[in-house]
């Protein structure tokens, strides 16, 4: 997706063009306030099919959907326990067959919804049993249906059927290898790896489809692959791992093992600055990353700018090699 021709890596070795592209600001969208398109507190953002995205809002209470660049497309949601209703919604994730799963965390639960936001199901009480929550935060969905959920304040990670029945789950606190302090934002890879936003534990850890621990990254700081409280994680379809570090007012990303590949954002209110931003989501195409700039009341969104590659005549290399 992102990889450079032979040609470019010549040609930046003997002209001195920088060698990677970066992301950059493409757009934005939202403002603070309570009508279509604006937010109070937009958390969580995901992309569904025909690249509609998909937005909470977890202090209005609802879900706001959009086109690619931003178009209001719709909305439902309204405080209240009753199906489709919310309070505090958090993350929202979106099903190859289109289907919408948010985290209900005030009513403990996870519902789901057509494209458009028609009730389809939930489940969820409040407790620490299977299939319980006390916080429900991050949800992802597997290739295979399957549906992750992060509960936060019970230090765990669960998973279920795309209908709700449990499967499994794994996590208690602590900062050992599979153990969590407020896990919040979750992602699932192509090949049906986990990872989780271990905020507490200011790192991402990741794992098999079954929990099997696989590795991790990160510690408390602000420097390239430290992280203060992230709290999204999205998975492009090449595998790079994005991370809304929410404190450090910024996105990194990441190769699938963890390694260090980028970041961009500084606290601020102006294009491709932010102010907490909590969510993070990437297009289907691998073209586009979305960010939930929560206490800007916004959405950003960037693309991939290849690097710009001076071109070398013939002579010129003759040249260089005398």
């Amino acid at each position: 997706m992102k990889g450079l021709t032979i040609f470019a890596a010549t040609a930046v070795a003997f002209s001195g063009t920088a060698a990677f592209g970066v992301w950059v600001y493409k757009g934005k969208w939202g403002s603070e306030g309570s009508g279509s398109g604006q937010f109070k507190l937009p958390n969580g953002v995901a992309v569904g099919a025909g690249d509609a995205v998909y937005v909470t809002d977890g202090t209005l209470d609802r879900v706001q959907y959009f086109t690619k660049n931003g178009s209001f497309l719709g909305r439902w949601g309204v405080k209240g326990s009753a199906s489709g209703q919310f309070k505090r919604p958090n993350g929202v994730a979106v099903a190859t067959n289109g289907d919408v799963y948010v985290t209900d965390g005030g009513n403990y639960r996870v519902q789901y919804f057509t494209k458009d936001g028609n009730f389809l199901g939930t489940w969820g009480s409040r407790g620490s049993g299977p299939g319980r929550f006390t916080e429900p935060y991050g949800v992802a969905v597997a290739p295979n249906g399957t549906v992750y959920v992060t509960d936060a304040a019970n230090d765990r990670v669960q998973y279920f059927t795309r209908n709700g029945a449990y499967l499994g789950g794994w996590g208690t606190n602590g900062s050992g290898e599979g153990e969590f302090k407020g896990p919040l934002g979750a992602g699932v890879a192509p090949n049906g790896n986990f990872y989780v936003a271990d905020s507490g534990n200011h790192r991402v850890q990741y794992f098999t489809a079954k929990g099997v621990y696989l590795g991790r990254w990160g510690r408390s700081g602000s420097g390239d692959g430290e992280f203060d409280n992230p709290a999204g994680v999205a998975v492009m379809p090449n595998k790079d791992v994005f991370v809304a570090d929410w404190f450090n007012h910024r996105v990194q990303y990441f190769t699938a093992a963890g390694s260090f590949l980028g970041k961009w954002g500084a606290r601020g209110s102006g294009n491709g600055q932010f102010q907490y931003p909590r969510g993070v989501a990437v297009s289907r195409d691998g073209e586009r990353v979305y960010v939930a700039d929560t206490v800007n009341y916004r959405v950003q969104y960037f693309v991939w700018s290849d690097p710009a590659v001076e071109p070398i005549s013939v002579g010129r290399v003759k040249a260089l090699f005398k």
